[in-house]
């Protein structure tokens, strides 16, 4: 990504509303932010209806840098209820993504560890805490889904989700 592109995202992402800190941050709102049908499409998928869930995938985060199940498969179109939970003792996140943009995402975090941002496609879990976020996987194919708190992904904290 270019310089100026990084530092464009970077500001917009930092300067967006309602946004929240990765450090000192309450689920309870989180979650209620990332179950939001607002108007948010992304190339894998969109915010999901809570009343259109399909089915809920309990995914495990650990201090080992591990996310359990690390993958999953999900029908296109099928809305689904992701209970996150913290088993560590340090913060975790899981945010779904392309390759390219969690990679992406991922760098921005280490040059911004402080960064404010709250997304339908992502949910930050305090130790021994539980978050959720429901997705519609609206297209076939394969999403990536990752903690990027600094050092987390780089330790291989990531997964995959496959829309068939």
């Amino acid at each position: 990504m270019k310089p100026f592109v990084l530092s464009a995202f970077a500001a917009l992402v930092l300067a967006s509303p309602g946004a929240h800190a990765h450090s000192g941050t309450d689920e309870k709102a989180r979650a209620s932010a990332s179950t939001k049908t607002e108007d948010v499409s992304t190339p894998f998928g969109r915010p999901g209806d809570p009343k259109a869930v399909g089915r809920t995938i309990t995914i495990r985060m650990s201090d080992a840098m591990r996310f359990t199940p690390d993958s999953v498969t999900v029908k296109r179109g099928e809305t689904i209820r992701f209970v996150v939970r913290n088993e560590g003792k340090i913060l975790h996140e899981m945010v779904l993504g392309n390759d390219e943009g969690l990679k992406e995402h991922a760098a921005l975090m280490r040059r911004f560890p402080e960064m404010e941002h709250d997304e339908p496609y992502m949910v930050h879990v305090s130790p021994g805490k539980t978050g959720e976020m429901i997705w519609t996987f609206d297209n076939p194919g394969q999403v990536g889904f990752a903690c990027l708190i600094p050092g987390h992904y780089e330790a291989g904290m990531t997964g995959k989700v496959t829309a068939k």
